[in-house]
């Protein structure tokens, strides 16, 4: 074949030439020393930038290339970029790096990133090592970590190696500072400089002991000098900037931010900056989006930690502030500042116990922290310990004797603990101290309000109205003085004064909507709050109004209209949704209700409220699998709610899964020992375990705890129910009954007697019952019950079908219909147990009754699919599996159907149909 020869000549001839060409270019080709040589230049000269992008096209080309891996780490250290400076150094000790520095970078990387702890982990092998650098790098995280005596032993052992060591000197003198030397302090930040006048550590140094002593232009200067030897220094751009933060200089603090990331765009500490400017300016979204971005890359760095967690508590979300300043006092359990905002965070969520807890090692040693003293008062007041909080508010007062709202707070505490004369000194005590002060004057004006004072509360509203007479919430409350004077028409004028001043002011037009309301006249309630949403169409609140008063009138879908658009004023607003979901839920439009909390969760995927309103929506549609899902959420968005942990237990045990369920009913106990609905959940579960003494117990202590309530008589009386005991359950029955007359008992009652024999004597209970309450449905269904199991089924059918007619859509009374109809032979019983299985969806029960409906009529084929899924959905049952049995006998499949009687025969054979399967077993035989 001729034709082939050139071609693969051809082919040669182009390899050839390629490969010439690869060889002329090698020739050429920039060694990987050379390009390190050229990176280091331009380190040398401050052009980070390039040195990095000359390093990174080395490592492009030779990945395995461990010195310049350490080399590029090293610039990125200088860049401010630990994390890049970090993922480098790794690579090169991961792949045989042996280079003396190696450990050091590692160090240094993770002491820039607040890693103290792993800092010291991954030196330990090298700790023995006389290496000043990093000596001085460990002693670094040891301060860090707050173990100063461990640090100051490394620093003086560095200075044993090197007297005049620069880092170990600066260690030194952060420590004298540390323990209140200032002098010391500067004695070794001079000694640094007298060795080494143009060493920036030591100069940024100084500027940070000048900074902490409020000489705050000196400390500018320091940093300047440091600028003045390195422009590209890496932290004296970042180190004025905090300062000119402080110093409220927020133009001149970003314009030394946008310095700093030009010559350190990934710097880890100059998003840490930005992030804490726009904090500091109010710019809570900009500062969290910002935030997110540091704590992505570096989870660990403690100082955004903190100020991720001052930022959610500026925003409200008390959760992820939680989160984060708990992991930060994890770390940093001195931290006075990080233990105050944490306790705040708490106190606004409603955890009190958990906020004294956080406060108690601070207040061992509180001495003059004003602020720390009413937080502690606040804690108590919400605890509702009113003479602590008391005690607390008068130290706090008496270090600020000035502070109004220290005097105010006090009198909030002398009034919880009933002692109105002297709150009411203390308030009229704040307003002289402050008379600008609203909420002084406020307070005083509702308190004698409150007392029955109302000449004293109209004295104390004209000084306030005379202090602060362009205040709208004080004509507001001159409004309600003059309603409790009986001067309605001078109310409403100040109310329509308020709104003069300020007309988007909601409470103003709600106390006008109220007086109608009070006069029946829910026409002229709707005008105000129409008038108000006229000039304010926006007003959530006002919407919100209009649609309680439309609920008010039993217009559902007036009301569903109001909050629809309440909600579309911001789609991504909770509080309206949440309202919205509610009344979705309220007018069994469970789609639009389940979809709005979905979209919702997007956006809020920890919201408590939107999580317990997802969790009923799937309820609400029958999913309770992802109900379950949801409320496990919510159990760890809401970690020491022990309704939360009830809420996942409960279900749980519905979806019959009782071993989930104890540990989460463990857990709520735990947090709250007399939780009664936990208590009896609890006993539930030890009964299907068969634990009675147990259950016993818990019906023992509830009694002991709640004598008066019918909780625990009734459930003692439930577990001798279980053990066939209904002589004994009697008496506890009536007990509770006594303190709770409910229906749930009544039947209780009826249940025992005719356990006990005595049929007639509970008809006649149930009977006395029907006669006040005529249309308990669910007493009713139990009276049916009770005809179905004494086989009076034409009586059952009869009442049932009563039920049914007013209540078509009750599953429970077509279900119980549909079996009175198949046992009188009525051929209406498959139409009926048809239509309870299409509302009931998957509840095995009610698909049991109807496949084996279809079985015994001889639809077999129809029926057997039926009651397989319902077996399936409740594999327990061995009711259901008999019927699926006997419905494979039926159609013929004898195999399966023995395999299933097998697996019936292997338990415990006490239950309805035991003898139907020893006959089907024989007839098989």
């Amino acid at each position: 074949m001729p034709p082939a020869v050139p071609r693969i000549r051809t082919l040669r001839t182009v390899m050839g030439a390629v490969g010439l060409a690869f060889a002329v270019a090698a020739c050429h080709q920039p060694t990987g020393e050379s390009l390190r040589a050229e990176a280091r230049q331009f380190q040398q000269k401050g052009e980070l930038n390039a040195a990095v992008i000359k390093l990174k096209n080395l490592l492009e080309a030779q990945p395995k290339d461990l010195e310049g891996r350490y080399q590029l780490a090293t610039v990125y250290i200088e860049t401010g970029d630990a994390v890049s400076a970090e993922k480098e150094i790794r690579y090169a000790l991961d792949n045989g790096y042996k280079g003396a520095g190696g450990l050091t970078v590692l160090a240094r990387t993770l002491v820039m990133q607040g890693q103290f702890q792993k800092a010291i982990a991954e030196t330990e092998s090298a700790a023995g090592r006389a290496d000043p650098e990093l000596l001085s790098l460990r002693a670094d995280a040891f301060l860090g970590m707050g173990k100063r005596d461990e640090a100051g032993q490394l620093y003086d052992k560095v200075l044993g190696i090197k007297a005049d060591y620069p880092a170990a000197l600066i260690g030194r003198g952060r420590l004298a500072f540390l323990a209140g030397d200032a002098e010391g302090a500067r004695k070794y930040a001079e000694q640094t400089l007298a060795a080494e006048p143009r060493n920036t550590e030591a100069l940024l140094f100084k500027g940070d002991l000048l900074r902490a002593q409020n000489q705050n232009e000196p400390a500018l200067a320091a940093y300047d000098q440091v600028l003045a030897i390195n422009p590209a220094h890496r932290s004296a751009h970042i180190e004025k900037a905090y300062l000119e933060i402080a110093m409220g200089r927020f133009g001149a603090a970003q314009a030394d931010l946008e310095a700093a990331r030009k010559t350190t765009p990934n710097s880890l500490l100059v998003a840490y900056t930005q992030t804490l400017l726009d904090f500091s300016q109010g710019r809570n979204a900009a500062a969290q989006e910002s935030m997110q971005k540091v704590l992505r890359v570096a989870p660990e760095h403690m100082p955004s930690v903190l100020l991720a967690g001052a930022i959610s508590l500026n925003i409200g979300s008390l959760h992820q502030a939680e989160h984060h300043l708990r992991h930060y006092l994890e770390n940093n359990p001195d931290n006075l500042y990080a233990r105050k905002m944490l306790a705040s965070t708490l106190l606004r969520s409603g955890h009190t116990p958990d906020a004294l807890t956080v406060l108690a090692p601070a207040l061992k040693s509180a001495g003059e922290d004003v602020q720390l003293l009413a937080l502690a008062g606040e804690s108590y007041m919400q605890a509702r310990d009113f003479n602590q909080a008391a005690s607390y508010f008068e130290k706090a007062s008496g270090l600020a004797p000035q502070q109004a709202n220290l005097r105010t707070s006090l009198a909030f505490s002398k009034l919880g603990k009933g002692e109105q004369g002297p709150a009411v000194q203390d308030l009229q005590q704040a307003v002289k101290l402050d008379a600008s002060s609203h909420r002084a004057g406020i307070a005083l004006v509702r308190t004698e309000l409150g007392l029955g004072h109302i000449d004293k509360a109209w004295e104390a509203m004209a000084a306030l109205e005379k202090a602060q007479p362009d205040n709208a919430a004080v004509h507001e409350l001159k409004g309600i003085v003059e309603l409790a004077r009986k001067d309605p028409a001078a109310a409403t004028a100040s109310f329509n004064k308020a709104l003069a001043l300020q007309p988007s002011y909601y409470p103003a037009a709600a106390n006008m909507a109220q007086q109608a309301l009070v006069a029946k006249d829910l026409a002229g309630a709707r005008h105000h709050l129409a008038a108000f949403l006229d000039k304010n169409p926006t007003s959530v609140e006002a919407m919100t109004g209009l649609a309680t008063l439309a609920s008010t009138e039993r217009d559902t879908a007036l009301a569903t209209q109001w909050l629809e658009r309440a909600s579309a004023v911001d789609p991504n607003a909770i509080a309206p949704a949440v309202n919205l979901i509610a009344q979705y839920l309220l007018i069994d439009k469970k789609a639009k209700a389940l979809d709005l909390a979905g979209r919702l969760l997007v956006a809020h995927p920890d919201n408590p409220d939107l999580l317990d309103l997802m969790g009923r929506s799937e309820l609400a549609v029958g999913d309770r699998n992802s109900a379950l899902e949801s409320y496990k959420k919510l159990a760890i968005a809401l970690p020491r709610s022990a309704d939360a942990q009830m809420q996942v237990a409960a279900l749980e045990m519905l979806l019959g899964r009782p071993a989930g369920a104890e540990d989460y009913l463990k857990t709520a106990l735990a947090m709250r020992p007399d939780f009664p609905a936990a208590q009896l959940l609890m006993a539930e579960l030890y009964v299907r375990k068969g634990s009675l003494h147990l259950a016993l117990q818990v019906a023992s202590r509830m009694q002991k705890q709640y004598p008066k309530a019918a909780a625990g008589y009734q459930l003692e009386g439930d577990v001798l129910m279980a053990q066939n005991r209904a002589a004994l359950a009697l008496p506890l029955y009536e007990q509770a009954f006594g303190f709770s007359k409910t229906n749930e008992l009544t039947i209780k009652i009826a249940n025992a007697l005719r356990a006990a024999g005595k049929q007639d004597e509970g008809a006649r209970r149930l009977a006395q019952w029907l006669a006040q309450h005529p249309d308990d449905v669910r007493v009713l269904l139990y009276k049916a019950e009770t005809m179905l199991a004494d086989k009076k089924y034409a009586q059952a059918a009869e009442q049932l079908d009563a039920i049914v007619k007013r209540y078509p859509a009750n599953v429970a009374a077509l279900n119980n219909l549909a079996l009175a109809y198949q046992q009188s032979g009525d051929a209406r019983a498959a139409q009926v147990a048809e239509q309870a299985v299409k509302l009931a969806k998957d509840d095995p029960v009610v698909m049991d009754t109807y496949g084996w409906i279809l079985v015994e009529k001889g639809e077999a084929a129809r029926g057997l699919p039926i009651l397989q899924k319902a077996s399936a959905l409740a594999p327990q049952a061995r009711d259901i599996r008999y019927h699926v049995a006997a419905g494979l006998f039926k159609t013929g499949d004898k195999e399966a159907a023995r395999k299933e009687l097998d697996k019936l025969a292997a338990g415990n054979m006490q239950f309805a149909q035991a003898d139907e399967v020893r006959a089907l077993i024989k007839q098989l035989d």
